[in-house]
């Protein structure tokens, strides 16, 4: 996985207001069903992993293992982030195509 191209293309989704982040709001977004794909920290507390894959797997959207919550903050230009998720398909669609390389 080439960890750069991906960041740099999230911190676009974000700046292009097409991110949001926190565990409250990704999960209203899965919900409403906005949310594209979520990237999940590998470093989130187990109820978030439960709460966040368990809402992606009912609602049937894609979530990515993100290595630790730093990068995932960073990609954004925030802190550190547990959870993020992309509301846009065309942001979603090469994200995928990026985390995949």
């Amino acid at each position: 996985m080439n960890s750069s191209r991906w960041e740099n293309f999230l911190g676009i989704a974000a700046r292009a207001g097409k991110v949001i982040s926190g565990e409250e709001l990704v999960v209203k977004s899965i919900q409403k069903q906005n949310a594209k794909i979520v990237l999940l920290s590998k470093d989130a507390s187990e109820n978030t992993k439960k709460k966040v894959t368990d809402k992606c797997l009912f609602y049937n959207i894609d979530y990515v293992w993100i290595e630790d919550r730093n990068v995932l903050g960073k990609a954004i230009g925030k802190e550190q982030r547990v959870v993020v998720a992309v509301n846009d398909q065309g942001f979603s669609k090469r994200l995928k195509e990026l985390l995949d390389h």
